[in-house]
């Protein structure tokens, strides 16, 4: 385990890093906000794309993942829900929380950190996850807050979720590249790196990028963050361990991948989603900033016990 922290140290390292020049203000939010954009539509998204134009389908796509995953995932979610109903909250907060306790922060974190621990070999589970969450968890969210507010699901909010996927781009990556593949169309070299010089700013920017954001970010109800940090360090790893397993066995290699991606901190579009929406924004910095800090040790656990 000794050896895993040491190797997850550096990832941390450079969110602490970022994490200081925010809180100093030597980076305004107004860079860090431009930094994340710079990562998300251009250095994430070329990395994803020549990740993925070097795989085919047949090889990434695997239903028992998808499925032993959706399950963990749905079942740390519907606790959530639970707990919420129980302790009063409206419908709309209750799903910002459930969403804390259940979306990692895959693409930013878990992408760059999983495949230097584990292998190139990860790319694939990895993307499976990031893709159930991105299309299943982050379009349940919208319904649930809308439908709540509005007392019915319009047309439009469907229109607009359906707009919203097709233009994330880390979803057109992934897609473009798997495309790229099935063509079987090779990357000529200019382009290859091009990508490989762009997609590699996307480790060292996303993580400085995390840490400046959560300068920003506040620890107030800190018991419900607690709370949430548990649900999405402890509980959401060991039921996805037992979805991918147990109920819906895999490549014990893919699941040790599968499980470590579901031991990542809250993710940050939790509380992009959360302010935009102007429910419980304070709720979700905390859970992220508390989930985050606690990863530094939990991370590391996580990935000594599932690895092969």
């Amino acid at each position: 385990m000794v050896e895993i922290f040491l190797r997850t140290l550096p990832f941390f390292a450079i969110i602490g890093l970022g994490y200081w020049a925010g809180r100093t203000r030597f980076f305004s939010e107004e860079a860090t906000a431009y930094l994340t954009k710079f990562v998300f539509y251009f250095a994430l998204s070329a990395m994803l794309f020549r990740f993925s134009a070097n795989l085919s389908l047949a090889e990434v796509f695997d239903m028992r993942l998808v499925i032993g995953y959706l399950w963990g995932t749905a079942f740390v979610y519907g606790i959530a829900t639970m707990v919420g109903f129980l302790r009063g909250l409206k419908v709309e907060e209750t799903a910002v929380e459930a969403q804390c306790a259940a979306i990692g922060n895959v693409g930013f974190l878990g992408l760059p950190m999983l495949v230097m621990i584990f292998g190139e070999a990860a790319i694939g589970p990895v993307m499976l996850v990031l893709a159930v969450d991105l299309i299943v968890f982050s379009s349940l969210i919208v319904l649930l807050i809308t439908g709540a507010r509005e007392g019915r699901m319009r047309w439009s909010v469907l229109r607009a979720l359906g707009m919203g996927l097709s233009r994330n781009p880390m979803i057109v990556a992934i897609v473009l590249g798997l495309v790229w593949s099935a063509l079987q169309i090779p990357i000529p070299r200019p382009m290859n790196d091009f990508l490989t010089i762009l997609g590699a700013a996307a480790t060292p920017g996303a993580l400085f990028a995390i840490g400046a954001s959560l300068a920003s970010k506040s620890a107030e109800r800190v018991q419900v963050a607690a709370w949430l940090s548990f649900a999405k360090l402890v509980l959401h790893p060991i039921l996805v361990a037992i979805g991918v397993i147990w109920l819906f066995p895999i490549d014990p290699f893919n699941a040790a991948v599968v499980v470590a991606a579901a031991a990542l901190p809250v993710a940050g579009n939790v509380y992009i989603l959360a302010q935009h929406y102007g429910v419980a924004p304070q709720r979700a910095s905390a859970a992220i900033l508390l989930s985050t800090a606690a990863s530094i040790l939990t991370l590391s656990v996580a990935i000594a016990l599932v690895s092969p």
